[in-house]
């Protein structure tokens, strides 16, 4: 494995990084292999490469999830049992990758607990996989979760101070996750003041932060209102365009999420609820 690594130009010596690296490539092209899959299904109405979800003979569906969970799963073990040395744990990190893949791509629909993959809610499986690429694009070029530690040769902190930087740089990143800052908040573990701005700035309507902390503030939801249909439903718009080039784009409708989803966006926590939910419409399992 050394000596395919040395034969490509500006290779990666490190083994922790060898291991990232193959990771990351199970990781993008088993994405890409099973997406490509998907969409194929959906247009032809069958699966051609034949690497997606099963259907049993007695009619269950068995999601591709599933096999990426078990791969996972397996990888886990071997790792931690075994610690093989090269080339086996790039072997391992490669499976770990292609299970982390299999399973992120269909994220939303273990968030939903529901068959929402074609829908406009299964773009959150793609918001998963990307900071999932972000994530480990950052690990491989060298940029480790701030810890303080390369301070050490200019200031000294006591354990407590050090301590309390850690923790406020990590509250900074949850803060800003419950704000629905999830891209802000990544690159926040990374670069704290970057989640340290994000958690100051006001939160998504539909945030959890909204829910809980701007009911009883119509200020601060008005302006946080104003913003979403301003400047983040710009964005927003241009990012769905992106994700429906790389995942495709949706077809099929959850009624009572799409309601959930407008209240929540367009009239904010609080809000009014409609009494009368409409009834839930099969999603289907064409394209799937």
């Amino acid at each position: 494995m050394t000596l395919l690594f040395a034969a490509i130009p500006g290779h990666v010596l490190d083994d922790a990084k060898r291991s990232l690296f193959l990771l990351l490539v199970g990781f993008i092209v088993t994405f890409l292999i099973v997406r490509l899959n998907t969409r194929l299904t959906r247009r032809h109405g069958r699966s051609h490469l034949r690497i997606s979800s099963v259907v049993t003979p007695g009619g269950l569906h068995i999601h591709h999830s599933v096999f990426g969970i078990v791969a996972m799963v397996v990888a886990g073990i071997l790792e931690f049992a075994l610690q093989p040395g090269s080339p086996w744990v790039e072997v391992i990190a490669f499976a770990f990758g292609c299970g982390a893949a299999l399973t992120l791509d269909e994220f939303a629909l273990i968030l939903h607990l529901e068959d929402v993959y074609w829908t406009g809610e299964g773009r959150k499986s793609i918001d998963a996989v990307i900071l999932g690429i972000t994530f480990m694009t950052l690990l491989l070029t060298g940029l480790l979760p701030a810890t303080f530690s390369s301070l050490g040769d200019y200031i000294t902190l006591s354990r407590w101070v050090f301590f309390c930087l850690v923790l406020s740089g990590a509250l900074f990143v949850v803060v800003c996750y419950l704000k629905g800052k999830l891209f802000v908040g990544t690159v926040g573990i990374f670069v704290p003041p970057v989640a340290f701005v994000g958690a100051l700035r006001l939160g998504k309507p539909g945030s959890p932060w909204a829910r809980w902390r701007y009911k009883d503030s119509p200020g601060k939801l008005e302006r946080a209102l104003r913003r979403d249909q301003g400047f983040h439903q710009k964005w927003e718009r241009r990012k769905h365009m992106l994700w429906d080039v790389i995942g495709g784009k949706p077809h099929l409708s959850l009624p009572h999420l799409d309601g959930h989803r407008d209240r929540r966006d367009h009239e904010g926590p609080g809000g009014p609820a409609d009494g009368s939910r409409t009834s839930r419409a099969q999603a289907g399992r064409r394209g799937r």
